[in-house]
């Protein structure tokens, strides 16, 4: 068993749905921002809802919630303070951590991979800016490897001018949710070998 850490680029998320509604906190930092921490199978299937009995609890959060409204934003409307997405998270994926990670640990571990992987310092120093250009794929790939030091799994979304753009980034993590490896299987990816960065 693995780990992804799941995240997402705030432009293209609000490009590509119909509305995105800024968070009762105001707009997000132009950043990747946390989407989840998803145990998964070698084979690419996961486990989900795996504690009924383990439900969210924010008074186990109410340290971490300025840095989750910071890094793990909801963009879903209406506008909202992202408790509910983050409950989902937990019952559905985190309650499914082989290390079984407590509550705060699993958040904890979310926040802190996001910061060690500095996904888009990687993609900047390497001259890939969110500023509408099109890039290869592999340039952001080897970017990203190149920051991160392990190969990330890219998602794409199409925009309403057809243009697939950057919009998620996938890298596996140990069970014990502190450490990056290899993955061993990715998500299906839709990418074209030119994306777009949008703005944000």
């Amino acid at each position: 068993m693995h780990v992804f850490l799941d995240t997402q680029w705030p432009g293209s998320y609000c490009d590509t749905k119909r509305s995105c509604c800024y968070p009762k906190t105001g707009k997000p930092a132009a950043d990747f921002s946390i989407h989840g921490l998803w145990p998964n199978y070698k084979d690419g299937s996961y486990p989900s809802n795996c504690d009924p009995d383990s439900v969210f609890d924010k008074s186990q959060i109410s340290e971490l919630l300025s840095s989750l409204q910071k890094s793990w934003p909801t963009l879903s409307c209406p506008s909202n303070d992202g408790i509910s997405f983050w409950t989902h998270e937990w019952e559905k994926h985190g309650t499914c951590s082989e290390s079984e990670l407590d509550q705060r640990e699993y958040f904890e571990a979310a926040l802190k991979l996001k910061e060690k992987a500095s996904i888009l310092q990687a993609l900047i120093n390497a001259g890939i800016k969110p500023n509408d250009e099109f890039y290869h794929i592999e340039d952001v790939k080897n970017a990203i490897k190149e920051g991160v030091g392990f190969t990330p799994g890219i998602e794409c979304n199409v925009d309403s001018s057809h243009n697939q753009q950057l919009y998620q980034v996938y890298l596996c993590v140990d069970t014990s949710g502190s450490e990056f490896i290899e993955c061993p299987v990715f998500p299906r990816s839709k990418c074209g070998s030119r994306i777009q960065f949008p703005k944000f």
